[in-house]
């Protein structure tokens, strides 16, 4: 999958370009479902982007993306891509410098190779098959194992008629770990869980795979664990997301779980 790896990332650094270069500058922001669901140009502009790198390698196959002209769904069968040009647009839109371009290549509904860039960062995220790296050195999950240590992050969103379940998620975390981060980007945070710089990302709410296929990829293939709030093995579609490095990863569970009680 080495030249799938490949095009992954000269296609998310093309989007990241495209997104940096707009990037605390005068933005044209749009409203989709909600207060605090925005969208801008730079995002559509980046999509257009990725796909078309993408497509100019791998003409005609699918590209899942958040924004216009893709389908929404992961295929089961086959070769795809999944795109988010900006995840953490609300960071972007504040001049918030967390946010990443992301693209995942699956087969079968499984992401074998995939590239968050984070260009206000300086941080590039890679996926090849069972290894994980960051700016091209390899990474691992951290290897603590006392919850009491642990940095947890609760993320994806919980939107207004769901903000017990957000206070429940934060309730969870407070009660069992010794610290609670949140970045507003959930690409961005499990790849942080892939280099141990945090220890768990929660989630009991549907984490759509543009926000989400490149991040699991990375904390699994680091040696980390990731699954639904049910603690069975985390794909595109599952109810909830749990990654953690694996030491502790009950506690993690009861963490989500906490959103929900």
């Amino acid at each position: 999958m080495d030249d799938r790896a490949d095009c992954a990332l000269r296609a998310a650094e093309a989007g990241a370009e495209v997104a940096a270069a707009a990037f605390r500058g005068d933005l044209d922001v749009d409203r989709k479902d909600g207060k605090t669901d925005v969208v801008t140009g730079a995002d559509r502009e980046a999509q257009r982007r990725v796909a078309a790198v993408i497509d100019d390698t791998y003409p005609g196959e699918p590209v899942v993306g958040e924004e216009d002209e893709t389908t929404a769904t992961v295929p089961e069968e086959g070769p795809a891509w999944v795109v988010d040009p900006i995840d953490g647009t609300n960071n972007f839109v504040r001049g918030v410098p967390v946010w990443t371009t992301s693209v995942a290549a699956t087969v079968d509904g499984e992401a074998v190779a995939g590239a968050s860039v984070c260009p206000a960062l300086g941080d590039t995220f890679r996926l090849a098959g069972d290894e994980a790296t960051l700016n091209g050195e390899s990474v691992s999950v951290s290897d603590r194992s006392d919850p009491e240590t642990f940095a947890v992050v609760p993320t994806m969103w919980w939107d207004f008629d769901r903000r017990e379940e957000y206070a429940g998620a934060c309730r969870g975390i407070v009660e069992r770990f010794g610290d609670l981060r949140r970045y507003g980007s959930a690409q961005y945070a499990l790849a942080l869980c892939a280099t141990g710089a945090v220890d768990g990302v929660v989630t009991n709410v549907r984490a759509p795979p543009w926000d989400s296929v490149v991040g699991a990829g990375l904390v699994a293939a680091a040696g980390g664990t990731v699954t639904d709030v049910d603690g069975d093995p985390w794909r595109h579609d599952s109810t909830g997301l749990v990654a953690s490095n694996g030491e502790a990863h009950g506690a993690v569970l009861e963490a989500a779980r906490a959103a929900e009680r």
